[in-house]
């Protein structure tokens, strides 16, 4: 019999970590999460062993690693609060600790590190010329990641487009941008310009594919990035017609995003400011090639969009009292 290995979650209440935790415990891994609440942890993932702790204490990390075989880095700072203050030394922590333990280090990787040179479609050995201060400091982070995997290090780098799904967090463009959670779908917010190209992966997807490169470690080389393509479309304003058609408004107005309040407000409100940072993904399209991915697995794990979408919009309770089936479709036909 095989013995079950271990992984180490850190951010495993977020979006990226919890799915990709409950794909790696579908294949039998035992979870173990690291948290400064870990009841409110057990609350969603009572297989997993919760510790209390915190990312950015190193003595913290490294405790939870002992006998890890992976360490999933999904965990960020809060509201886009003091990136380089706290996700560098995170990141840090989790390094001495993949070293100290012989761990493969997982880290969910984004478009942020790519400038307009690399567009419109990613891949993953074009250069990383970001022209944004968050850019920057993701390719600073992958550069650290290198350098460690350099040193013996394990790395795994899988980078996606704007996540969306029923576990997705605040941080999430879906649930803070295109709809209100907790309310009937009345209108939709849409960011991008018309006929700009969009990406989107759906959470459940995305943890399915990083638990099965994961499945191949052995044939994986010290340092590998993959790209996950996700739910592409060419024009983006078609995610939101598709948002209309699911929640059985199909007539709501589509409304453009305040760009110029959010903008005019950005030096006083620290989000704002983080916002208007990345408009530029939203008004150029950026696309990423999953081939490498496909060679590796075979396939994408892929959701019919309807079928993710409704799975989303119920668990943001955007849903009340309307059956699938009252909706024109069901999850067999998506």
């Amino acid at each position: 019999m095989t013995p079950s290995r271990t992984a180490l979650v850190l951010g495993a209440t977020g979006g990226a970590g919890y799915e990709i935790a409950e794909a790696l415990h579908r294949r039998g891994w035992q979870i173990r999460a690291l948290s400064r609440r870990p009841d409110y942890g057990r609350t969603l993932l009572p297989y997993a062993d919760w510790l209390p702790g915190d990312a950015m204490l190193a003595g913290d990390v490294a405790d939870a690693a002992i006998n890890a075989h992976l360490i999933v880095h999904a965990v960020n700072p809060p509201g886009y609060r003091n990136w380089r203050g706290l996700a560098l030394p995170m990141l840090d922590n989790t390094i001495a600790a993949a070293k100290a333990t012989g761990s493969r280090i997982m880290f969910p990787g984004t478009v942020y590190n790519y400038g307009p040179d690399a567009f419109p479609l990613l891949k993953e050995a074009d250069p990383q010329n970001p022209h944004t201060r968050k850019g920057a400091i993701r390719v600073e982070m992958e550069e650290r990641l290198q350098q460690a995997a350099g040193q013996g290090v394990r790395v795994l780098i899988v980078r996606a487009g704007d996540f969306f799904g029923p576990h997705s967090t605040g941080n999430s463009w879906f649930s803070e941008g295109l709809v209100k959670p907790g309310k009937p779908v009345k209108s939709v917010t849409w960011p991008g310009r018309k006929g700009v190209g969009h990406a989107w992966a759906y959470l459940p997807d995305y943890g399915e594919a990083v638990a099965r490169l994961v499945g191949k470690d052995a044939e994986l080389s010290a340092f590998e990035a993959f790209h996950f393509e996700g739910h592409w479309f060419e024009d983006g304003r078609e995610f939101a017609d598709e948002i209309r058609r699911v929640a059985g408004t199909p007539d709501a107005p589509v409304r453009r995003f305040p760009w110029a309040v959010v903008q005019a407000l950005s030096p006083f409100v620290r989000l704002f400011r983080e916002l208007s940072e990345m408009k530029y993904l939203w008004d150029v399209p950026v696309q990423l090639d999953n081939r490498k991915l496909v060679q590796c697995l075979g396939e994408e794990p892929h959701t019919p969009l309807r079928a993710a979408l409704f799975k989303t919009l119920e668990a943001m309770d955007c849903l009340p009292g309307t059956a699938l089936s009252e909706r024109g479709f069901n999850l067999r036909d998506c």
